[in-house]
């Protein structure tokens, strides 16, 4: 098995963080009405119990928990001379969105990089755009020649040339910094000539296990793309030859990110894929006590599979704000970056691959099973990025394999996360063997003209992310923004379930469209189960966390193609207030 070089102390600074404070779950005596901290009113309060909408009139907050939810005149019986009275002015209430899968350190870290995003989130529509992106970013933060720059989210499948920078072009940007661009995908990246030398990279170097370092045939020239765990190692090079960073600095990221997925609604957040550095240092700052949301982590698989033993000692209950989730693992890269795995070939193949090509495992299979199943021997639950047909067949057949083996338990809530490239067939095994996915739908949104024309054609790109047929067989699944794939925006990834209209306007997959109260779900009762808390969050019932969202407008009572410009006009932690608009 492919491993990661050793993580520098420079990694840990530039791909870290988290803090987090502790919290009570004590509450004050229940049948007590008086005192209480908050009543909410005069809104849509959507407590999302059941299997369809249920609104309240009033609901009542005391040391962080809901301790009622009913009618405006019972609620007011709870009021005492220090209980805050909360209007909502016709606005909607209901449970705070869970992250069910993203990556906040990540995006924390890329944060301090050169914006290459697309719209809707960005401007670089172009390559020329890329380049004086770049060369602003350089000019504005007075980088020293011989700095490394790295710049982060560009988007072929957007730009108006539909292909990858080039080393050539990028050493048009500057010659004196070694410089990489990474896809919006974050599965590959481009480098300039001097990091490629820096890097001792020639023609001749051979591909890393699990990795691709881009060559083009004809001219017998490096392109500078590298894919997978030739893209990780170009970074982890680049990061440990950046200045140091001082911790408060890199503690400011974080709060900056957290307070990203305040706005968006969410104060349980994820970080997917998490190396020892960012576990390390989230640990640390839990005991800092300088963060306020729920963080989830899944370790990486491949840099902590030596550490399993003590990561069990966190797993699925929080010591103050965090916990290990499951352990990650990644079985194949991106579609819109075409290094999916797929059992068909590509409509276009991606550069520098013949007509054919199919995409690539990252693991052997045998690697794949052995990972597995020393997961599973740790009694610990699996998530596993699949995102091709043929990286979903190997994600099943393996959890299969492993629960007639006894190892994968019922109580295990494995997910195979993205799960893009679905085949309705597969639908059907989600069910049969007990296994969740965590789908993408904002793919029809973002990039469904991109699947529909390059990557997938009509059959498959049509059946991207399919919810509606998840729901006809009883599989109760999660909907997540993969962030810093894209910002932490669960209401677009909503408003893409919900509608499935591409940019161009055309519907994607129609029959697989679903109401905006299964997409709702699929963010808040749903993710609660996917993380074991479905008794703690979720929903607006007594008993529960105090972990609320409140928005301008009610998504069940609008025309669905505006569900994406509904905005959060605060957010709630455990009763009090972390973020307002």
């Amino acid at each position: 098995m492919y491993k990661l070089p050793p993580l520098t102390r420079k990694f840990w600074q530039f791909f870290s963080a988290t803090t987090i404070t502790l919290f009570s779950f004590g509450c004050k005596d229940q049948n007590r009405k008086a005192s209480a901290g908050e009543i909410f009113f005069n809104g849509d309060i959507l407590t999302m119990a059941g299997d369809s909408a249920h609104y309240a009139k009033a609901l009542v907050v005391d040391d962080g928990k809901i301790v009622f939810t009913g009618s405006q005149a019972e609620a007011m019986t709870f009021k005492g001379d220090s209980t805050k009275l909360t209007d909502l002015n016709g606005q909607t209430l209901m449970p705070a969105f869970l992250d069910a899968h993203g990556h906040i350190t990540q995006y924390a870290s890329f944060s301090q990089a050169a914006d290459l995003m697309p719209a809707p989130y960005g401007k670089v529509m172009s390559i020329p755009d890329l380049q004086q992106a770049l060369r602003d970013y350089i000019s504005a933060n007075k980088i020293p020649p011989g700095t490394p720059v790295i710049g982060n989210g560009y988007d072929d499948a957007i730009m108006k040339e539909h292909r990858h920078p080039t080393a050539q072009e990028l050493d048009a940007v500057t010659t004196d910094h070694p410089l990489y661009v990474l896809h919006t995908s974050g599965h590959m990246g481009v480098a300039n000539s001097l990091l490629m030398k820096d890097m001792g990279i020639s023609y001749s170097t051979p591909n890393p296990t699990g990795g691709i370092i881009g060559k083009n045939e004809s001219s017998k020239q490096l392109t500078g793309k590298m894919e997978e765990n030739a893209n990780i190692n170009a970074l982890l090079f680049l990061i440990g030859k950046m200045p140091p960073v001082p911790i408060e600095e890199t503690y400011k990221t974080i709060l900056a990110a957290e307070k990203e997925w305040f706005a968006n609604g969410q104060t349980t957040i994820c970080d997917g894929r998490a190396v020892p550095s960012n576990i390390s240092l989230l640990m640390a700052a839990n005991q800092k006590g300088i963060l306020k949301g729920d963080y989830i982590i899944l370790p990486d698989y491949d840099t902590n599979a030596d550490s399993l033993d003590m990561l069990k000692k966190y797993y699925r209950k929080y010591e103050g704000h965090v916990k290990i989730g499951a352990i990650k693992m990644t079985f194949d890269g991106s579609p819109q970056g075409k290094s999916a795995w797929l059992t068909q070939p590509y409509l276009v193949p991606p550069d520098g691959e013949k007509p054919g090509f199919k995409g690539h495992p990252i693991y052997s299979h045998e690697a794949a099973y052995n990972g597995l199943k020393n997961i599973f021997k740790h009694g610990m639950q699996a998530h596993i990025h699949c995102n091709g047909d043929a990286a979903i067949d190997e994600g099943l057949s393996l959890m299969d394999t492993l629960k007639k083996e006894g190892l994968l338990t019922k109580e295990m809530r494995c997910v195979l996360v993205h799960s893009q490239v679905c085949r309705p067939d597969q639908v059907k095994r989600f069910k049969e063997i007990g296994i969740m996915p965590s789908w993408f739908p904002t793919h029809c949104y973002l990039w469904g003209d991109w699947h529909l024309n390059s990557v997938l054609g009509k059959e498959r790109a049509f059946h991207i992310s399919p919810l509606k047929q998840g729901l006809d067989e009883g599989i109760r699944f999660t909907i997540h923004h993969d962030a810093p794939v894209t910002p932490p925006d669960l209401l677009t990834a909503v408003y893409a379930a919900v509608n499935r209209r591409t940019r161009s306007g055309l519907i994607l997959g129609p029959d697989q469209r679903i109401s905006p109260y299964e997409a709702l779900k699929a963010i808040t009762i749903n993710a609660a189960w996917q993380w074991g808390e479905e008794g703690t969050k979720g929903t607006l019932e007594k008993g529960k966390i105090a972990d609320l969202v409140i928005l301008d407008k009610d998504p069940l009572k609008i025309d669905p193609l505006t569900i994406k410009d509904i905005r959060v006009m605060a957010t709630y932690k455990n009763g009090m207030q972390v973020y307002k608009r």
